[in-house]
């Protein structure tokens, strides 16, 4: 399309169409990642369409409609455009690799490509939970959806998260202590309490979820990492933790938004740690006040709202319906309720985008 910039309707039909094109590339990114046509293609450089068939076994007619789709999307290289079709050699650039393949990178992003698929295929789910102020529980995302959340997060918490909770000196000598003991509320897939388990090799961590695949696949992973003897992993939401000041810190990375009831958890987290801990909250580090001209954190948070994680919170009957989009006072408000006194945002930048907020007895 090639659209007067002076018309208005066609500037906008013009951005419609550049995300449906986004959407086509993003859903392609799918069938590569889960189909393992771009491990493949990094492992073992350039190969036509029947010889990346062969070692995917997958079909050589939808292979090679892929490969040719993500070289005219620029994601791949082409050797010979005028070669043959069948006779063409294509191969995945370095950099795209690294984006693509590299589970440990801090710019792996296929999972992203599975979240959208994964949502995608909710919206019938979705469209009759608008209708009614019901929910999509987060169950209904299968299997794809809670590997994906996991896997994105995975670099940021084996590479970063030592150093970023390591540069805040209070939180780090509150960690620090011989035998502490740590709380994870919406563990997942126990990404985040291994590595705090790595960084304080004297402590030991509590992680709690929800979601029973997620907390078995958590216990899997610390018995992978050696770690089961420090790490444990239970099936709990949190919010009747009752033993008063058996912790040292607890922190919710990026799950107190999806919380149905954040104030109950935070109260609990109020009356388990002790006066002279922490408790910290790492969640979207979006604006502090809404504006229609949002930034492309905003607008994806949005994104990631609207399909997944309000969807997901309203499934639960009286759930306060927070979204993605979580602003500073909001969380403010919610400790506030819980008995907390003040919130206060952590110095660590840079960190994905996310934002650390502790939270002050």
């Amino acid at each position: 399309m090639a659209p007067d910039a002076a018309d208005p309707v066609d500037a906008f039909a013009d951005r419609i169409f550049a995300s449906a094109l986004g959407a086509f590339e993003t859903l392609s990114v799918h069938l590569g990642d889960r189909l393992d046509w771009y491990r493949i293609l990094a492992e073992r450089g350039s190969l036509t369409s029947s010889e990346l068939a062969e070692a995917a076994e997958t079909g050589e007619r939808y292979t090679r409609e892929w490969l040719e789709h993500q070289a005219v999307s620029g994601i791949l290289a082409v050797d010979d455009p005028d070669a043959e079709a069948s006779a063409r050699r294509y191969s995945l650039p370095p950099a795209h690799a690294e984006v693509l393949t590299d589970d440990e990178s801090l710019a792996y992003l296929a999972p992203i490509a599975r979240i959208v698929a994964s949502a995608a295929a909710q919206l019938p789910g979705l469209l009759d939970a608008a209708r009614t102020g019901g929910g999509v529980p987060w169950a209904s995302f299968g299997k794809d959806m809670r590997d994906a959340q996991g896997d994105i997060n995975r670099p940021w918490f084996d590479r970063q998260l030592a150093g970023a909770l390591a540069s805040v000196p209070e939180l780090d000598a509150v960690l620090s202590r011989p035998g502490a003991r740590i709380l994870d509320v919406g563990c997942g897939h126990g990404w985040s309490s291994l590595a705090l388990a790595r960084a304080y090799p004297e402590a030991v961590v509590d992680g709690v979820d929800v979601d029973g695949p997620s907390i078995e696949s958590a216990r899997a992973h610390a018995d992978e990492a050696e770690l089961a003897d420090r790490v444990t992993f239970h099936l709990d939401g949190g919010e009747a933790l009752a033993e008063e000041d058996a912790y040292d810190a607890a922190f919710i990375f990026e799950a107190l938004h999806d919380m149905p009831n954040p104030v109950e958890v935070l109260a609990a987290l109020r009356r388990v740690v002790r006066d002279d801990g922490a408790v910290v909250i790492m969640d979207e580090a979006v604006a502090e006040r809404f504006a229609p001209d949002g930034d492309e954190v905003e607008r994806i948070m949005y994104g990631y709202s609207l399909l997944v994680c309000l969807p997901d919170s309203l499934s639960t009957p009286g759930s306060v319906g927070t979204g993605t989009v979580m602003r500073p006072e909001t969380l403010e408000g919610y400790a506030r309720s819980a008995g907390f006194a003040s919130a206060e945002v952590l110095p660590i930048e840079g960190f994905a985008s996310f934002r650390f907020t502790r939270l002050h007895a």
